[in-house]
């Protein structure tokens, strides 16, 4: 079988969700499956790095597929030309765009519906392309994969979506996320927070993740507590209009990175004493378990996918309430022996999360295609 996939988010040293996911399945799909052929589909210039076999032949088809108007000509217009010429029998899309002009069976990945559920999230010309895509996505799929039973219900209760046509596929995360030793944790501290301990989140910098609501929370603690902790934002505005201003009493406690290295993100994730990540909602929430891999504590919020993720290995608040996040986070800190329990739990319930399960229900979910 000739495989096209769209890889527009394979980008070199600016790899997110999308990519990350894309990264990781691919690898080991095009390694372990040489009796098939690949055509992985670029929107710009790619990285020799991401030809992770033989069998794999990269095209790049224009234009650069960003802005929502020239998405539609990529894959609509652009794509389906790509597909024909190079006869591909399937097209799989892991951040769940596909052809709506192509005639040939496509997969979706489909992470999550939170402009449905949140449309103030999202500018508005970004929103109108969603609510107006997303559903036809879903129905043209032959079939669609998502990363939580939480997604895979919301798919089918808000596209009315049949339940035979979406495979879960969890999340996996990186061997990179590990336990640190505690001179390296230290090293870490000095590079980013003057030496002293710190609450990390990790995650674009976009309203569903809250950090609004954390910082005012942390400010609260800060205040009240005199917590010696400082708080360490990892991540990117997603949209220009979310950059958050801090009063410059705070900017001493606040630290913005930006976006940073995976080597850098576990080196950052495994010197925290905690990780708060108080979404309001997820498909996934892969943090959660890079923390729990990395045996550092966790504060999620009790919404969507989270505690689906999370299991009994980490602490909950609720994520609309600014007192909800300061109480719960402040026993995090406070109180040792529930950080040591939940690290525990971490631990063990990170092995149930792996990349290679991922690609393996991924292809599994291909091979449902190939087989009809």
């Amino acid at each position: 079988m000739k495989i096209g996939v769209n890889t527009r988010f394979l980008l070199k040293n600016k790899m997110e969700g999308f990519g990350w996911y894309t990264y990781e399945t691919m690898l080991r799909i095009t390694q372990q499956h040489p009796e098939h052929e690949f055509i992985f589909f670029f929107d710009r210039p790619f990285d020799e790095k991401f030809i992770f076999s033989d069998n794999i032949t990269p095209v790049i088809v224009h234009p650069p597929a960003r802005h929502t108007i020239l998405q539609k000509i990529w894959f609509d217009y652009s794509i389906t030309r790509a597909l024909k010429k190079y006869e591909c029998d399937i097209f799989v899309s892991p951040d769940g765009y596909l052809s709506l002009r192509a005639e040939l069976p496509q997969l979706a990945v489909i992470h999550d519906l939170n402009f449905e559920h949140n449309p103030q999230d999202v500018p508005k010309d970004v929103l109108k392309f969603f609510k107006k895509r997303f559903p036809l996505f879903a129905k043209k799929a032959a079939r669609i994969c998502t990363v939580s039973n939480f997604s895979k219900k919301d798919i089918m209760e808000t596209y009315g979506i049949s339940a035979d046509k979406i495979d879960v596929t969890y999340n996996g995360v990186s061997p990179l996320y590990k336990v640190i030793e505690e001179s390296i944790k230290q090293e870490i501290r000095e590079k980013h927070t003057e030496g002293k301990p710190y609450i990390v989140f990790v995650g674009a910098i976009h309203k569903r993740k809250n950090v609004q609501r954390l910082i005012e929370a942390y400010k609260k603690l800060k205040k009240d507590e005199k917590i010696p902790h400082h708080l360490l934002l990892v991540g990117e505005p997603m949209w220009n209009s979310e950059a958050i201003e801090l009063e410059p009493e705070m900017k001493e406690f606040i630290h913005f990175t930006g976006h940073v290295s995976i080597n850098d993100l576990a080196e950052i994730m495994g010197s925290a004493t905690c990780l708060a990540f108080v979404s309001y909602f997820e498909g996934f929430g892969i943090p959660l378990v890079e923390a729990m891999q990395s045996g550092v504590p966790i504060l999620a919020g009790n919404k969507t996918s989270l505690p689906e993720i999370g299991g009994d290995a980490v602490l909950y608040c609720d994520p609309y309430s600014v007192e909800s996040i300061q109480s719960q986070l402040h026993l995090l800190l406070s109180d040792e022996k529930l950080r040591n329990s939940l690290i525990e739990k971490g631990l063990e319930r990170a092995k149930d999360f792996s990349w290679d399960y991922t690609a393996r229900d991924l292809w599994l979910a291909i091979g449902k295609i190939i087989d009809n």
